[in-house]
């Protein structure tokens, strides 16, 4: 059990060393710190280029970004800008530069530490081993800390334990709504918003690793249901050229009178800007990355396909809703709120490994086998309602 703290910081460090997701995720916990220290400042500090989703937060007065491989003259320069300036740091990634980023910046810390899933391999043996010595030092300088669980734990309940130690009663953080705030949308390029014909279907094939990916020829069978419908699909992309790519391979099997219905914003629109599109949206279909995510988050009807991840993890959060978890950890399709999450067959479903070859590259049999017929029908089901 954690003893109660009765710390009331004037100057709150938030730390999310990771990609756009993980600084989206961290909304919930900002929000209820708010509800517990409406009079301190909040500061934010995260990777350079991936703090867009805090755009217009009205919780957080500022943001720092260093870069992800920082040299040693950036190393001090954020030190001595840093050093002992806040009162309590809360560390919302379990790595090491994150812990010593709050360690530097504040009298006192909350993290989350790293951990393994239950394996019966020796290699997940020496992971878990090696995993408990790099946190002992991490607890050490930790007021409280949060243990990452991969398959039973949602991130955004993680996130929010984090603040436990501040409650006399626990349980009255999950007793109300949670939800996710996006970042405020800006204008999009005339270029762009001259193209938009609504209804409007907004569409993200691209994952972050191509082991979540959906086959390419669902990808075709399920744009041209859409648009057979009368409904325009809007595809959307990052910049990264695999992106890119996957976009430009998708509309090459679209016949001519389909394209005509497609507008590809791939690599155009910022974090902000997608924000905006996605709220004109009558609805949303990506795969398990941040644009889904941010979708839920905008409050339209979310479709997700999700491959190896654990929803129960990483689930997008349907906003409003009361509780640790809104999900099972697998079931074909489960809604909850205005999100729909889709999973393929099979016992081994999910794994959380990186696709069925546990590397990046690999492909995933389970999404494989999600066919366009059951993300069709999830559609349908979102729309009605």
């Amino acid at each position: 059990m954690t003893a109660f703290s009765a710390l009331k910081p004037k100057k709150v460090l938030f730390i999310a060393t990771r990609q756009i997701g993980d600084v989206l995720v961290t909304t919930p916990v900002i929000s209820q710190a708010r509800e517990l220290w409406p009079d301190a400042e909040f500061h934010f500090l995260g990777y350079r280029g991936k703090l867009d989703m805090l755009k217009g937060n009205p919780d957080i007065t500022q943001t720092i970004e260093t870069s992800d491989r920082p040299k040693l003259k950036e190393y001090f320069s954020l030190f001595f800008r840093l050093f002992q300036r806040y009162d309590l740091a809360v560390v919302t990634q379990p790595s090491d530069r994150a812990y010593f980023y709050g360690l530097v910046a504040a009298h006192q810390r909350v993290g989350v530490l790293g951990g393994h899933p239950q394996g019966l391999t020796e290699q997940d043996k020496v992971k878990k081993s090696k995993s408990k010595k790099q946190n002992a030092w991490k607890k050490a300088i930790c007021l409280h800390t949060v243990d990452v669980d991969y398959f039973a734990q949602h991130v955004i309940a993680e996130k929010l334990r984090l603040l436990e130690v501040f409650y006399r009663n626990t349980q009255d953080l999950f007793k109300k709504p949670t939800s996710v705030t996006p970042p405020a949308g800006d204008p999009i390029t005339p270029s762009i918003a001259g193209q938009l014909q609504s209804p409007y279907v907004v569409v993200h094939p691209g994952p972050l690793t191509a082991y979540k990916r959906w086959p390419l020829a669902y990808w075709q069978a399920l744009l041209s249901w859409i648009v057979n419908q009368g409904w325009q699909v809007v595809l959307s992309a990052s910049p990264a050229k695999q992106d890119l790519q996957l976009n430009q391979d998708i509309i090459s099997l679209l016949d001519q009178e389909t394209r005509s219905k497609i507008v590809d914003t791939a690599g155009l629109l910022s974090i902000p800007q997608a924000g905006t599109l996605i709220r004109g949206a009558m609805a949303c279909i990506g795969v398990d990355t941040s644009i889904t995510h941010l979708a839920a988050a905008c409050n339209i009807p979310t479709i997700a396909l999700f491959g190896p991840t654990p929803p129960t993890n990483f689930g997008p959060w349907p906003n409003g809703f009361i509780g640790e978890q809104p999900y099972q950890l697998r079931a074909r399709s489960q809604t909850v709120g205005n999100v729909t999450i889709l999973q393929g067959p099979g016992e081994c479903v999910p794994c959380r490994k990186a696709g069925c070859e546990d590397r990046a590259s690999s492909k995933s049999e389970c999404l494989d086998q999600l066919e366009p017929g059951q993300v069709i029908e999830a559609l349908q089901s979102a729309l009605r309602k």
